[in-house]
């Protein structure tokens, strides 16, 4: 009974200051006063109410432009989105404080923040990759801008992990086209990925299913077509062998290999006659 009144009584506290706190921030809301929003929001973002922070630097940051107080604002205010997990948002603002107080003390690290919350942006392969391009750019542009600061191997490293997540996109998108059975378009995916991420670990996968891809396009098609595109899966096994003469798909090439120069021989014979 005693532990079920305790509950109550600090459940109704609890709600009675939440009460109160958001009836000051009401007040401090609706004053005209951009002194007092200036320190409310300064003191809300110290106490991690990046919410309740983010709305007051809004009010009052268009009133301060050209104050002191408004360059340490802009950058709290960026902040206040990067830490609500809003990254479109936090990008464009760390963006705008760069350009706008370039010479700022903070300017390098809200050009990092840019390009860092457009890489927390990035979405998973299965979508869309235009924000993951984006990342990348606006990481190179800042390695390129201070190439010796104290980010440098946290943005290599950034960068490395958005190449090898369009790499996946894209070997994915090739994959994708051999599942479905549209080999001529896989084989085309599969050559665009060989170029596009000559020294990708999944070229070695990619170069044995440009060999499958073709070699059952080849069982598949008329008469006519087979000799020809025989011939190209036989192409394409020579160059996955000397790339990969030790791979783990060397048997099942050869297998295919084998059957490709049969098929030739017979079909060539055939033709002969």
């Amino acid at each position: 009974m005693f532990k079920t009144r305790l509950l109550v009584t600090l459940l109704y506290l609890s709600i009675g200051f939440i009460t109160v706190s958001c009836s000051e921030f009401r007040k401090i809301q609706k004053s005209t006063d951009w002194k007092r929003k200036y320190d409310a929001a300064m003191k809300y973002y110290e106490e991690e109410e990046y919410y309740k922070a983010n709305v007051l630097f809004e009010d009052i940051i268009p009133i301060i432009k050209g104050t002191k107080e408004a360059e340490l604002a802009e950058y709290y205010y960026a902040y206040s989105y990067y830490y609500q997990k809003q990254y479109i948002l936090s990008s464009h603002y760390f963006k705008t404080f760069a350009t706008t107080y370039a010479r700022s003390e903070h300017a390098m690290e809200a050009q990092y923040m840019n390009a860092y919350s457009l890489y927390l942006e990035s979405p998973v392969t299965d979508l869309d990759q235009s924000s993951t391009y984006e990342a990348i750019a606006s990481m190179q542009t800042f390695i390129n801008k201070y190439p010796y600061s104290e980010y440098k191997d946290k943005s290599q490293q950034i960068i490395d992990d958005l190449q090898l997540k369009l790499e996946k996109k894209s070997f994915d998108n090739a994959r994708l086209y051999y599942q479905l059975r549209r080999y001529k378009s896989a084989v085309v995916a599969f050559n665009n990925f060989e170029v596009d991420f000559p020294d990708s670990e999944f070229n070695e996968e990619g170069s044995f299913l440009r060999i499958k891809c073709q070699f059952e396009y080849a069982q598949q098609s008329i008469p006519s077509k087979q000799e020809e595109r025989y011939r190209e899966a036989i192409v394409y096994y020579q160059k996955f062998i000397d790339k990969f003469p030790e791979g783990k798909f060397v048997r099942q090439a050869q297998d295919m290999y084998t059957i490709s120069l049969e098929q030739v021989r017979e079909l060539a014979s055939i033709s002969s006659n």
